[in-house]
C-alpha cells in the first residue's frame, strides 16, 4: 500500500540478530511451501506434513525463508484467538536480515500502517469503520446487481458455445460488483484485477503490481473526499473513526484484494466442483445438489484462501509439540486445518450444514462482518445464474488437465474451459 516509488516502506529496518537454534531454520528437515506438489495436490502435502511433524510443521517459503506452518485445526484456533501471544505486526520477525527488498512475498509481509497489521485498539477502530461501511450495503440491491453482472458477462460469450469460466466469468464477476460498491468506473477495473492477481501470485511482478493498485486507491480516495457518494469509501471517510485519507487508502486496498481474489476463486472452484463431481454434474438438468451446498463444500475442501501470513510470536511458547521462539513467523494453514482428521475423521461424510471451517479465519483479525456474507451473495448469484443460463455446460478438458495457480496463498484454477449449446441474446 505504499507508493511504488517508496517501496522501502514495505521493509522493516534490518539489524535484528540471526535467530538462535530452535527456530524453524535449525529444526528437523523442512518442506518447501511451494512447488508442483503444493500447487497441484496440496492434500498430499498436508498428509505428509502431519505424518512427519504433527499439527505444526517447519516449512520454507520462497528463497529458503523459514516459518512454522500451522495445519492442525485446534492449534490454528489457538493461534487465532491469542492475539497477545501471536500478534500481527510483522516488524517482530526475527528473519528480516535474510529478506531482500524485492522478495516476492513482501507486499503481504512487509509492515504497513494498515488495518491488516494493526493491533488492539487501533485495529478495532479501523476494522469497525470497514464493518460499518460494508454493513450499510443493501443485500437485496446487491443480489440484483450480481445477477445483472452475471447476465452481462454470459451475454458476451453465450453465442460462441465455449468459454473460459475463469477469465471470462469468475475473475471479472466480483470486480464488477465491487466496482459499484466502491464507486469505481468499469474502465478502471481490468488493470486493477490484473495487478491484484499478480501481487497475490508472487514473482518479480508482485511488488510493482501492488504499487499500481495502491496508486489507484489513493486516487479513488482523493476523488471521494472531494465528491462523496453512496459508496464504501465515502462512508468510511465520514465514519466517526476519523480515518485519514492515507489510512483509508491503505485499508481500501486490503478490502479490495480480500474481495476480489478469494471471491473469484470461490466462484471458480465451485463451478469446477459442480461440473466435474458426479454428485453435482450428473443431474445438472434438474435435481442437482444446490449451489449453496457446493459453495460450502468448497470452503472445506478447496478453500480459495488456502494460507494466510501471518502471525509473529511475541515470546517463547509451545505449539503443536514445537518450541516457538520470539519473532518466529507462523503461517496459518486454513485449508490444511479444514481437512484435519482430528476434527474431520471422515472427510467423505460431507460438509452440508457444517460452517465451522476456517476459510474466513477466526478471532479479532478474521474477515470483518459482513464481508463473508457479501462474498457469498456474489458467489452464489454467479453460480446460479450461470447454471440457469447454460444448463448443458460441460468441461472442455478432462478434470486432471486443469491447472492450479502457482500461489502459496490462493487456491484457484488458471483456466476452466467449457462447452455448451450456443444461444442468442434477445435482450
Amino acid at each position: 500500500m505504499t507508493h511504488p516509488t517508496d517501496l522501502t516502506a514495505l521493509t522493516p529496518p534490518h539489524g535484528n540478530p540471526i535467530p538462535p537454534p530452535g527456530c524453524p531454520a535449525h529444526a528437523k528437515p523442512v518442506v518447501a511451501l511451494h512447488g508442483p506438489l503444493f500447487q497441484q495436490r496440496p492434500a498430499e502435502l498436508y498428509r505428509q506434513l502431519r505424518r512427519e511433524h504433527g499439527p505444526v510443521a517447519p516449512v520454507e517459503l520462497e528463497g529458503g525463508v523459514p516459518a512454522w506452518y500451522v495445519i492442525g485445526y485446534r492449534e490454528l484456533h489457538h493461534v487465532l484467538t491469542n492475539d497477545q501471544l501471536f500478534a500481527r505486526d510483522s516488524r517482530r520477525w526475527n528473519q528480516w536480515d535474510r529478506i531482500p527488498p524485492d522478495w516476492p512475498l513482501m507486499p503481504y509481509v512487509g509492515h504497513q500502517p494498515s488495518v491488516m497489521f494493526a493491533e488492539g485498539v487501533e485495529h478495532r477502530r479501523r476494522s469497525g469503520a470497514i464493518s460499518d461501511a460494508l454493513g450499510a450495503i443493501d443485500q437485496f440491491e446487491l443480489r440484483q446487481r450480481c445477477e445483472d453482472v452475471a447476465d452481462k458477462l454470459i451475454d458476451a460469450f453465450v453465442v460462441s458455445g465455449q468459454a473460459d469460466l475463469i477469465a471470462q466469468f469468475a475473475n471479472p464477476m466480483p470486480s464488477l460488483v465491487v466496482a459499484k460498491l466502491f464507486g469505481l468506473s468499469d474502465r478502471e477495473l481490468p488493470p486493477l484485477v490484473r495487478d491484484i492477481s499478480l501481487s497475490v501470485d508472487g514473482g518479480e511482478d508482485a511488488i510493482p503490481a501492488y504499487g499500481r493498485v495502491a496508486v489507484a486507491m489513493r486516487q479513488l480516495v482523493h476523488r471521494k473526499s472531494v465528491a462523496p457518494g453512496p459508496d464504501v469509501p465515502s462512508r468510511m471517510l465520514a465514519h466517526p473513526a476519523g480515518l485519514t485519507e492515507e489510512e483509508l487508502t491503505r485499508d481500501l486496498l486490503v478490502v479490495l484484494a480480500a474481495a476480489q481474489q478469494p471471491t473469484a476463486n470461490w466462484i471458480g472452484n465451485t463451478l469446477r466442483l459442480m461440473l466435474t463431481d458426479d454428485r453435482f454434474a450428473v443431474t445438472l438438468s434438474g435435481g442437482r445438489r444446490s449451489a449453496g451446498q457446493a459453495l460450502n463444500e468448497v470452503l472445506w475442501e478447496d478453500t480459495p484462501t488456502q494460507n494466510f501470513v501471518g502471525r509473529w510470536a511475541t515470546q517463547a511458547t509451545q505449539l503443536g509439540g514445537h518450541r516457538i521462539m520470539p519473532g518466529d513467523l507462523v503461517i496459518m494453514g486454513l485449508a490444511a486445518a479444514n481437512t484435519d482428521p482430528q476434527v474431520r475423521p471422515d472427510p467423505h461424510s460431507g460438509s452440508s450444514g457444517n460452517h465451522a471451517q476456517m476459510s474466513f479465519s477466526h478471532g479479532e483479525h478474521r474477515c470483518p462482518f459482513p464481508a463473508p456474507e457479501i462474498a457469498e451473495v456474489i458467489a452464489k448469484a454467479a453460480v446460479e445464474v450461470l447454471l440457469d443460463r447454460l444448463p448443458d455446460v460441460v468441461p472442455a478438458v478432462a478434470p486432471d488437465e486443469l491447472v492450479w495457480r502457482q500461489s502459496v496463498w490462493i487456491r484457484g484454477l488458471v483456466a476452466l474451459p467449457v462447452e455448451f449449446t450456443p444461444a442468442y441474446v434477445s435482450r
